[in-house]
């Protein structure tokens, strides 16, 4: 019985490895995830949120960018970007200054707002984003906020 008991406990184990293997990379940092993007050759989706108070954030975060659909498309699409600003959990003042910036760059005035932007460094070395489009919440789930994102980023 024992050893029965312990195989499941490892089945489990290595099916939950195998999940974790999917999980996504959220940057915090702008100018790390920019470098990325023009390395990878791949826009930016820049998601300002306020996740510990934010309903419609969350509800976003649980019915699409949480989602096995999402992650596979992000994985090879873009870029990801959390620009937070919560009003419970801490946060470096460094990333709060570069969040406001990029809030008021973009001229982000509700949340969930999700920007797609191509980085572009100019001759001079300075960067740019060219913004590609804006969505937020959209009803329908992964698959209808998917066939928006595609819209948007030219990816079919």
């Amino acid at each position: 019985m024992k050893k029965i008991v312990l195989l499941f406990i490892l089945t489990g184990m290595v099916s939950m490895s195998g999940f974790s293997q999917e999980e996504l990379t959220w940057h915090t940092d702008m100018n790390k995830a920019f470098d990325i993007a023009v390395k990878e050759n791949k826009p930016i989706l820049m998601f300002f949120t306020g996740s510990d108070w934010c309903g419609w954030c969350k509800r976003l975060q649980n019915e699409v960018l949480t989602t096995s659909d999402f992650k596979k498309w992000a994985k090879d699409k873009v870029v990801l970007v959390e620009l937070d600003f919560p009003r419970r959990t801490p946060q470096e003042e460094s990333i709060k200054i570069q969040n406001y910036q990029l809030q008021s760059m973009f001229n982000v005035r509700g949340y969930p707002t999700i920007f797609f932007v191509d980085p572009e460094k100019t001759p001079e070395g300075k960067k740019n984003l060219k913004t590609l489009g804006s969505t937020g919440y959209v009803r329908g789930g992964a698959e209808k906020w998917l066939e928006v994102a595609n819209k948007i980023v030219n990816v079919n």
